[in-house]
């Protein structure tokens, strides 16, 4: 009975009093400033975001899309149509003039090695 009556209350509001320093219960909002030890705050300019926006003056388009609207026309980008769209073009001329050379495949952007990549290929699809 004991180890149900001590402990984190789980059922109560989480307010950003039971949270860490850095926790602010709205929208991930970060401080702008320091609180001193006197309990004063202090705004320090590096810590106020600064967004920029561009000059939209004359823009025709909306920031609204509508759930209505037609889907796009275009197929999804996949690797096999990338290459088809940019090395392949390259592979095939190449080929038809000489040129090609099956030992500088880096021409094309294909690397020969997979050191400090996050995810290696291997073995079925590293050309090697």
């Amino acid at each position: 009975m004991r180890g149900l009556v001590r402990g984190a209350d789980r059922m109560s509001e989480f307010t950003s009093k039971r949270g860490s320093r850095t926790h602010y219960k709205s929208r991930g909002a970060r401080p702008t400033g320091l609180n001193l030890s006197s309990g004063k705050f202090v705004s320090v300019q590096t810590m106020i975001p600064e967004f920029v926006v561009p000059d939209l003056e004359g823009f025709k388009l909306k920031p609204y899309v509508s759930y209505r609207c037609p889907k796009g026309s275009e197929p999804p980008l996949t690797a096999e149509s990338m290459f088809a769209e940019v090395v392949a073009p390259q592979i095939k001329k190449d080929f038809e003039e000489g040129t090609f050379n099956k030992e500088q495949l880096e021409k094309y952007g294909f690397e020969t090695t997979q050191e400090g990549k996050l995810f290696k290929l291997y073995p079925k699809n590293f050309v090697r």
